[in-house]
């Protein structure tokens, strides 16, 4: 019954995004993924990873069919293209074996496998909609809301001390190496997940189950809220607002060379082709989950985590495409929807609650602080930073308390061993 709600509350907010994109002019999530079908995918890796999701429910011999038949198909689609001249991509064997196993599932499963095959499939096809889902929102952002708020969040980030224009001239100097190794970490961070997620799925076709929390739910959750803050408080970032990528709508070309302007912040006019995608960085939201989530992996699993967040955070403001403020909000972001997805899993107690309400708060008050007294923190900097940062760590800490609480308690108690009775002695003659 769960699924069947989730399912259906899914379907209609795609259907939503999907007449909201076409009043606009342009095709929706539901139209762009049924493209992919036949037409040369945007998302290669992305479908294979989707695919990768799907097979967790699979035997091996089942998941080295299913890749070799998604491998075939898109030689053929390959070779197709070649010949006529078309664009040349892949990933449309990896949509075309998904789509085959829920036709598979429908028509010669029953029952629990029939429920698992499409749980597997509805995964695999739930991450390449959400990336789908994701182009829409942005979109609808730089359609609907044609002021930013940059100056606003520009300001308030002086009490950070403009970590965007320090961390920006380090990635200038470490050119051209720094840059590409941090545009691949910040391109790929869906199929890192990804990868993640199928280390904690990797018992489901023996258990014949799927555990009751995985990284894969919190990240299609935060892709979901995320946007609607960004039709709140719509920004473009400094590269944009202050740099050479905005062009004519840039208040100056002073990113990250000059450090913006002080006074009074208003909203900017900006075009409408920028996506108002920064507060708060979804970026660092995923990039959060997916280290914590890697906190229970291998050792390599762990340090590729560490890694992941420090180069996401390193590249979302080096890359001028986030504030400092942009990365608090997401961090605030990521742990209260991952406290609230675990809560659902494991159940409802105060500790989640007072958790969850706490994260939520932080984050409505930092919002409100960007957004209304800007100009003081800036003024106010040794207070206004420590007091932000502060922020941040009571819902680290609190998370960090409330889940070991809750892992405490998981773990079964080691009954002591019953006494053995007394072996007979033999008796003297």
């Amino acid at each position: 019954m769960l699924w069947t709600a989730a399912g259906a509350v899914t379907l209609g907010f795609l259907i939503a995004l999907e007449f909201a994109a076409r009043h606009y002019g342009v095709r929706g999530p539901i139209t762009e993924q049924a493209r992919e079908v036949v037409f040369a995918p945007d998302s290669g890796p992305l479908l294979y990873a989707g695919l990768a999701l799907t097979m967790v429910v699979l035997t091996w011999r089942q998941r080295l069919v299913a890749a070799g038949a998604a491998i075939g198909i898109d030689v053929v689609f390959w070779l197709v293209r070649w010949a006529v001249g078309a664009d040349v991509n892949f990933g449309n064997g990896a949509l075309w074996v998904v789509l085959g196993c829920a036709v598979v599932a429908v028509t010669r499963r029953r029952g629990s496998e029939r429920a698992l095959l499409l749980k597997g499939v509805g995964l695999g096809l739930l991450l390449v909609a959400g990336h789908k889902t994701g182009d829409t929102w942005l979109l609808i952002t730089s359609e609907t809301r044609g002021a930013v708020l940059d100056p606003y969040v520009a300001t308030a980030d002086q009490a950070l001390g403009n970590p965007s224009w320090l961390v920006g001239r380090f990635v200038q100097a470490t050119e051209p190496a720094g840059g590409h190794v941090l545009h691949l970490v910040y391109g790929q961070l869906p199929l890192a997940a990804a990868l993640v997620g199928l280390y904690q799925l990797r018992h489901v076709a023996v258990e014949r189950r799927f555990p009751s929390h995985h990284l894969v739910r919190t990240f299609l959750v935060i892709g979901l809220l995320g946007p609607a803050v960004y039709m709140v408080f719509p920004v473009v970032g400094p590269v944009f607002a202050y740099g050479a990528d905005g062009g004519q709508w840039a208040v100056a070309n002073l990113w990250p060379d000059t450090l913006p302007p002080g006074g009074a912040p208003h909203a900017i006019p900006f075009d409408d082709i920028t996506p108002r995608n920064c507060m708060p960085s979804l970026h660092t939201a995923w990039a959060t989950t997916l280290f914590v989530h890697s906190r229970k992996g291998s050792r390599a699993m762990r340090f590729a985590g560490t890694f992941w967040l420090v180069a996401t955070l390193t590249a979302t403001l080096g890359f001028g495409y986030h504030y400092g403020a942009d990365l608090v909000a997401g961090v605030v972001l990521a742990l209260t929807v991952e406290a609230a997805m675990r809560a659902f899993a494991r159940g409802w107690d105060g500790g989640a609650v007072r958790l969850v309400a706490h994260g939520t708060t932080v984050f409505a008050v930092l919002l409100v602080a960007y957004r209304y007294l800007p100009v003081e923190m800036a003024e106010h900097p040794w207070a206004a930073g420590p007091l932000l940062l502060l922020a941040m760590a009571s819902v680290i800490v609190g998370y960090l308390r409330t889940t070991r609480r809750w892992e405490a308690k998981a773990v079964p108690v080691r009954q002591p061993e019953p006494p053995r009775p007394a072996e007979p002695q033999p008796e003297l003659v």
